[in-house]
């Protein structure tokens, strides 16, 4: 944001980190691993609440018109190129991912698409 003095202010990108059980997990690698599956079109991976960890990964998939993959081939690829607690406790594979007025993924609207 730019303010009325000229000051720049960057927002909304502490929440890109997930802290689980005290551990650093960057979404942007959970979601590379995710998009290496020929299905996968997109990856999107944010922090939900925990009540013994803090937070944990849970990512949201749109995959390419008739492709068929299902969640546990995709947590399956990340068993084999994650470490276990980089792992998403869940993947919902969606239609499409929710968008803000700039056009980026809106990770704030991410968990009404689960519900």
């Amino acid at each position: 944001m730019l303010d009325a003095d000229g000051y720049l202010t960057i927002v909304d990108r502490i929440k890109d980190m997930i802290i689980r059980g005290g551990e650093n997990i960057y979404p942007k690698e959970i979601e590379s691993v995710l998009c290496r599956h020929g299905a996968v079109l997109q990856a999107a991976v944010i922090g939900v609440p925990h009540e013994v960890y803090g937070e944990v990964p849970v990512a949201y998939v749109v995959t390419y018109p008739d492709a068929s993959v299902t969640a546990g081939d995709l947590l399956g690829l990340c068993r084999a190129n994650l470490a276990k607690i980089k792992l998403p406790t869940a993947i919902h594979i969606v239609p499409e991912l929710p968008r803000n007025a700039v056009g980026k993924i809106d990770k704030p609207a991410l968990p009404a698409l689960s519900r």
